[in-house]
C-alpha cells in the first residue's frame, strides 16, 4: 500500500532508523487510522522523496470532491490576477460588479483582502450557494442582499463562510473580462499546467462554489502544493500576503476548528487565517507563529497541508460525510511524529 519516489532507501547520516523502516511504521499506523471511508495519504519532502499510503480502493488518482480544500486554490488564482494588474487587494466589489446592491453602511467599504481573509462581514449564506440552477453573478447579488445592513465593519470579524470567496470570484471574472469562472480557471490551468483533469462544478458549472466546488485528484493537488512551495505560482509579495495573518486583530466569530461545521465536531483550537489558507495552532488560544504550518481542510475530510518549518507538503484525500472536517486532520496527526522523523532523514 505504501510507495516512495526519488531518494535512497538506506540509513541517512541524520537517521537512527532506516527510511524504509519508517515508511513501514507509517503504513502500520495509517492502516489502523479511524476513517469511515477509504483514503489516500501522501507527503513530499525537500529532496523530492515521496511517501504514499492508499487504503482500500483510494489512490492519488481517485477523483474527489474538494469541499473547502479549493479555498487555497481559488486564493492563488485570484492573487495571480492581482500580480497581472487586473485586480488590486484594495479593490471593492462595486468597482467591477456594476449591479452591486450595497450602497451604504459599513459593508460598502469591504475590499478584496477582506473577502479573501473571510473578514468582509458577509456572514450569512443564502441558499443559492447550493443551487445548481443559479449563476455565480445571481448568487453574488443574493449574498450582498442577504447581508446588507448587518452593520458589521469589514476587517473586524473572522467568519468562516463560502460567501466571501464567491464575491471575490465574480470580481476576478469581471476584472479579467471573461464570461465565467470557468474561463478564469481554464486560463490558470493553461498557464501553470496544473489540475489538468480537475473541474469547478459544484453545485454546477454555471454556479461553481469558489470556496468549495472542485473535483480533483490527490496527485493534482500534490503538484499544486509542490509548485506553490517552490515559488512557481506567486511572486514574493503575493506569497507574503497569502501567508500573513490577516485575522490577528479580528474577533474570531465563527471558526470550524473551534466549534466544528455541518454538525461535526471541531478541534477546540484557535486557528488564524491568511488569504484562503489557515494558520494552524494546536491551542485554544492562538499563541503560534503565523505561517509556520498552513493548510486548507475540507468539510468532507480532505486535508492538504504545508509544514513550512520542516519543509514538506502533503495531503489526506477522502470523501466522507459533510461535517467530517477533522477526520483527515486526525489521520495526519496520528502519523505525524513518524513523518517528521522520515522528513529529517
Amino acid at each position: 500500500m505504501a510507495g516512495c519516489g526519488a531518494g535512497g532507501s538506506g540509513v541517512d547520516a541524520a537517521c537512527s532508523v532506516p527510511q524504509l523502516d519508517l515508511e513501514a511504521q507509517m503504513d502500520a499506523v495509517l492502516s489502523q487510522a479511524t476513517s469511515e471511508v477509504d483514503f489516500s495519504f501522501s507527503v513530499d519532502r525537500q529532496d523530492g522523496r515521496r511517501y504514499t499510503f492508499n487504503r482500500g480502493t483510494s489512490t492519488l488518482h481517485t477523483i474527489y470532491e474538494s469541499a473547502s480544500t479549493s479555498k487555497l486554490v481559488s486564493a492563488v488564482i485570484i492573487l495571480r490576477l492581482v500580480e497581472q494588474g487586473r485586480l488590486n487587494l484594495a479593490d471593492r466589489p462595486q468597482k467591477y460588479i456594476t449591479n452591486w446592491p450595497i450602497v451604504s453602511g459599513p459593508l460598502l467599504n469591504m475590499n478584496l483582502t477582506q473577502l479573501l481573509s473571510f473578514t468582509s462581514g458577509l456572514t450569512m449564506e443564502p441558499p443559492c450557494l447550493n443551487e445548481a440552477n443559479s449563476t455565480l453573478e445571481t448568487c453574488v447579488i443574493s449574498i450582498a442582499n442577504t447581508n446588507a445592513g448587518n452593520a458589521i465593519t469589514p476587517g473586524s470579524q473572522f467568519f468562516y463562510a463560502a460567501t466571501h470567496q464567491h464575491v471575490a470570484g465574480l470580481m476576478a471574472v469581471k476584472a479579467r473580462g471573461v464570461p465565467s469562472w470557468q474561463h478564469v480557471y481554464a486560463e490558470f490551468k493553461a498557464q501553470t499546467g496544473l489540475f489538468s483533469t480537475s473541474t469547478f462544478d459544484v453545485p454546477s458549472l454555471s454556479n461553481p462554489r469558489i470556496a468549495g466546488g472542485m473535483h480533483f485528484t490527490g496527485e493534482e493537488y500534490m503538484a499544486f502544493l509542490r509548485a506553490l512551495k517552490g515559488g512557481l505560482l506567486l511572486n514574493p509579495a503575493s506569497m507574503s500576503q497569502l501567508l500573513a495573518d490577516h485575522t490577528a486583530s479580528a474577533t474570531i466569530v465563527f471558526s470550524p476548528m473551534l466549534s466544528g461545521i455541518g454538525g461535526g465536531p471541531g478541534l477546540g483550537e484557535d486557528w488564524h487565517y491568511g488569504l484562503g489558507v489557515s494558520h494552524e495552532c494546536q491551542s485554544p488560544t492562538f499563541n503560534c507563529v503565523a505561517g509556520t504550518r498552513v493548510s486548507s481542510p475540507g468539510a468532507l475530510g480532505s486535508y492538504p497541508f504545508w509544514d513550512r518549518s520542516k519543509g514538506y507538503t502533503g495531503i489526506v484525500v477522502r470523501q466522507g460525510l459533510f461535517g467530517t472536517l477533522i477526520t483527515g486532520i486526525m489521520i495526519e496527526r496520528s502519523v505525524r511524529p513518524i513523518v517528521e522523523k522520515w522528513v529529517a532523514c
